[in-house]
Order: structure tokens, then sequence, then C-alpha cells
């Protein structure tokens, strides 16, 4: 039908299985405590001074990865030692939120990250203290939407998972339940 979002997959997953085993394990005494992705943004660096068109060329890459379009950033302050002009543009960003926050996290965890080579899983100490994990990808290659033969420069981008979490245990846990391939660590 037209017009009627179709839910996610990930956001069924975390309502009827996720969230009650969070609440089980870490003993919530109110629903309202179980912790949420609340957003995922995607950051991609750029220098404008090599090539002129390269923040258009990522933010049409990050568009097209995302499914949402990009925002082009801008020097805040100008900085001599890196030649940097303020309001120079210095790269693009996608906030994402609600069912393409989910779609996203569903195309990076399973189609995204197995295409990377040598891969042997995520960095589980990548939590920054509050419940939020960063990772950095060496190039956009690896989501199957971009084409190999229409980009011009490989980029890096860092991802970063936004959660409600109040602790790293927590927002970690979260995100192994929803399928994120971390590291063992031997004990």
């Amino acid at each position: 039908m037209k017009g009627v979002p179709m839910a996610s997959r990930l956001k069924e997953l975390y309502l009827k299985e996720i969230a009650p085993a969070m609440q089980e394990k870490f003993q919530y005494s109110s629903v309202m405590q179980i912790p949420k992705l609340e957003k995922i943004v995607i950051n991609v660096g750029v220098n404008e001074r090599e090539n002129s068109k390269g923040c258009e060329s990522a933010a049409n890459d990050l568009a097209t990865i995302t499914g949402q379009k990009a925002i082009i950033t801008k020097a805040k302050k100008s900085i001599a030692n890196f030649h940097l002009r303020e309001g120079m543009n210095v790269g693009a960003k996608v906030t994402l939120r609600g069912d393409r926050m989910y779609e996203f996290l569903d195309r990076f965890i399973n189609l995204a990250i197995p295409r990377v080579r040598d891969f042997r899983g995520m960095n589980p100490n990548s939590f920054d203290g509050r419940g939020n994990y960063a990772v950095g990808m060496k190039e956009q290659l690896i989501f199957p939407e971009i084409d190999y033969d229409k980009i011009d420069k490989i980029r890096g981008m860092d991802i970063i998972f936004v959660t409600t979490a109040n602790t790293d245990e927590e927002a970690r846990e979260m995100l192994r339940l929803f399928g994120m391939p971390f590291i063992r660590q031997e004990a």
C-alpha cells in the first residue's frame, strides 16, 4: 500500500525481543529505563583544497548510502597550520532517526560489515563512557548502494550510534542483541 510506512525489521526485533531481554538482564523497574537507539550520525571529512567538488561528491555518496540528503559542514574557525579558513567546506554529515535509522543499522550490520576486508569484529571498547558507540570505516565501497565506477575518491567515514543508555555495558549489550559483531574479549 502506498503511503503506509513499513515497520523496520530491527525496530520490531527491538520491541519484541531486545527490550524485554534488556529489562530482564539489567532489572529495570520501568520500561522507560530500557536503553533505546536515539540516532545514528554519519560524518565524512573532506580536504577541499585538493578538490573543490569533494564536498558535493561526499554529500551525494552519503545521500546514496542513507537515503537522506546530507548537510555540507563548514569550518567554524580559521586554522593557519591546516590552511583552513572560516566558512570553508570541510565535510558532510547525515543524522538518521526513526525508521531510516533502523533500516541503515540493518544494512550496516548485515550487508556492509561483512564486505570489509580482513574483518575480525567491531572493537567493543569504542564507547564514550555515556553509552554512545563510534566506529570508523575506511571506505564507502562497503555499502552495496555505491557504484565503484561512479566514485571519484575513496573516503572514510565516522559512524556514531547515539543511545539513551547510561553505561557502556548497557549500550554494548543492546548493540550486541541487534547483531553487532563485537570481538570476543577473553577474561
